[in-house]
């Protein structure tokens, strides 16, 4: 594999979960310091140091910018070491790393285009490993940052793609939820004489409407029948035979019933904000102008909210 690129143009990337918004202030601030380091090491750095490619012209600017991230985090992450965590300084100094390093995730995300994931999503989980690497990283071991984010870039891409890429899965407490509410119907059915409405189920368990939609939806899973079964009536198709093409709505479905039982968990501007990207499949940039901020501010909300969600449904588990 060939080896991580330190850094690109950053302009046209996502920003980062955690960033403030003067993260850019700070980088600017901090390449005026690094650029002092970089001419003071630029003999003891044996790629800086290396003869340039006479044939090969525009390699220079690619190194160049490598080397100047290089310099970039080397100052940054001395500077953080300095300040208190938490503090406004501390973030804004934590922030510039993410943004410095955010095309080391974008490397590490173009591995797994086969998946059929939107890319943009893979870059906000890959996000939240480089900003575990941060917050990890220690200068003082004398290995290289790149070297040391990499693997846990790459290890939280995988568990993103092992914890949602499921043929069935119904959250512990959705399954007890469900067996209220199975109970509750048939004995509103018994009394009604008629299938109650989704409101009534709702106020005899006193639930709200969502969660008795989730555990209707999560009770499919728990029926099965087979595919060569002889339906009802004489001369109808199998189930079988009634197969129809793949439905792309179908995509989320997995994702939704994961985060649904967790939305509660979050605060209300970054529920309804997942509620539009995962059920109303609005993109990114129809939830800013829906909520009328930014898209990179929708950016860092959908990641920090992928952080929290994740890492209560490792707890669950």
């Amino acid at each position: 594999m060939p080896a991580p690129p330190d850094a690109a143009d950053t302009g046209s990337l996502p920003a980062s979960p955690d960033a403030a918004d003067a993260a850019d202030t700070s980088a600017a601030q901090a390449t005026q310091d690094a650029q002092s380091t970089q001419d003071t090491q630029a003999t003891q750095d044996p790629q800086d140091a290396a003869p340039a490619v006479q044939d090969a012209p525009a390699a220079a600017p690619q190194r160049s910018r490598g080397a100047d991230t290089r310099a970039l985090t080397q100052v940054l992450f001395g500077q953080l070491k300095e300040l208190r965590p938490g503090s406004p300084e501390h973030d804004r100094v934590r922030g510039a790393l993410i943004e410095a390093n955010l095309p080391l995730v974008r490397y590490a995300a173009a591995r797994f285009r086969s998946r059929n994931e939107p890319m943009e999503d893979v870059v906000q989980v890959g996000t939240i490993g480089l900003i575990n690497a941060i917050d990890r990283f220690d200068p003082e071991r004398g290995v290289q940052f790149p070297t040391f984010a990499m693997p846990t870039v790459v290890g939280e891409i995988k568990r993103y793609f092992r914890d949602n890429v499921r043929t069935v899965h119904v959250p512990r407490r959705l399954h007890e939820l469900w067996v209220q509410v199975n109970g509750a119907t048939e004995d509103l059915t018994t009394a009604f004489g008629r299938t109650p409405t989704t409101s009534e189920i709702a106020e005899r368990l006193r639930i709200t409407e969502e969660e008795v939609l989730s555990c209707i939806e999560a009770g499919r899973s728990y029926h099965a029948t087979s595919l060569e079964a002889a339906q009802e009536g004489d001369g109808l198709p199998g189930l079988l035979d009634r197969l129809g093409y793949e439905d792309p709505a179908l995509d989320g479905v997995e994702h939704r019933d994961l985060v649904r039982h967790l939305l509660v968990q979050l605060p209300e501007r970054e529920q309804r904000i997942l509620l539009l990207r995962y059920y109303s499949n609005l993109t990114q940039s129809q939830i800013s102008a829906e909520l009328g901020v930014s898209q990179m501010h929708v950016s860092r909300l959908l990641a920090r909210s992928f952080q929290r969600l994740r890492s209560a449904n490792r707890i669950e588990a």
